[in-house]
């Protein structure tokens, strides 16, 4: 088990449940259709306005990672300029705008953290996460996809990347990348894609 802000996160093997100790939307106090203050718990994951009946469902935001391997079978690697987990090991990624598709989202994100052009976006496997922002828990759907880039050789840390290397999938130590997610998926690629 760990304590994230005010929740507790069990891992439980192959699945992530969270049990919240507080509403996720417990910091939304009024209706957002007609601001009313009468905007109370509906279920697990809503709340509804007493006056105006509007449910807001509390889903999660999409998300992408991206796995970049190099001609000498490393992978491409950052340094996190940023909370949370500033200064810990992360992959290229963000979150997906409205209108953008998963693969969209991965090349945009990739084109800002790296400066590299994603040739083809390959959709791997999805997790579930608990990104906290701001001290806000923002609830992702983190989608993992293996990229093939233009140039491997033409790079340069930007954005929310500190810093951005190459690593041997052998020296690759799961435990050094500070988001669970980002853990969790190396293990599955690690284990079940790249072998």
């Amino acid at each position: 088990m760990l304590a994230i802000g005010r929740f507790l996160v069990i891992f439980v093997p192959a699945k992530i449940t969270f049990n919240f100790m507080e509403h996720p939307l417990s910091q939304f106090k009024y209706c957002p259709k007609c601001g009313s203050a009468h905007f109370e718990i509906n279920n697990e994951k809503s709340k509804r306005c007493a006056d105006c009946g509007f449910v807001y469902y509390f889903n999660p935001s999409a998300a992408t990672v991206a796995l970049i391997m190099n001609e000498q079978n490393e992978l491409l690697v950052c340094r996190r300029a940023k909370d949370p987990a500033k200064g810990t090991l992360d992959l290229p990624g963000g979150f997906i705008d409205m209108t953008e598709t998963g693969e969209e989202g991965v090349r945009r994100e990739v084109k800002e953290e790296t400066g590299m052009e994603v040739n083809k976006a390959e959709y791997l496997f999805s997790l579930p996460n608990i990104y906290v922002y701001s001290g806000f828990p923002v609830h992702t759907l983190d989608l993992f996809f293996r990229c093939t880039v233009a140039d491997t050789l033409h790079y340069k840390a930007m954005d929310d990347a500190a810093d951005l290397f190459f690593i041997p999938l052998k020296d690759i130590r799961t435990e050094d990348f500070g988001l669970g997610s980002i853990r969790k998926g190396l293990g599955i690629f690690l284990k079940e894609i790249v072998q």
